[in-house]
């Protein structure tokens, strides 16, 4: 059984806990990348959504 490192999204620490950090309680999300590959199908999808993530926070 492998496990992942998370990281907390509030505080910045690691930890082994999946869903909440055990410091400060905040979120804790894949302290990695996903993978990459030069065959990626949804690629153009993801960075489309960026894009409009990046623009509707520059309106705020």
């Amino acid at each position: 059984m492998t496990k992942r490192i998370y990281k907390c999204l509030k505080c910045g620490r690691y930890t082994l806990k999946q869903d909440r950090c055990p410091v400060c309680g905040g979120l804790a999300r894949v302290a990695h990348p996903p993978r990459f590959s030069p065959v990626d199908k949804y690629g153009e999808y993801r960075r489309e959504m960026r894009r409009m993530i990046e623009k509707l926070e520059g309106e705020k």
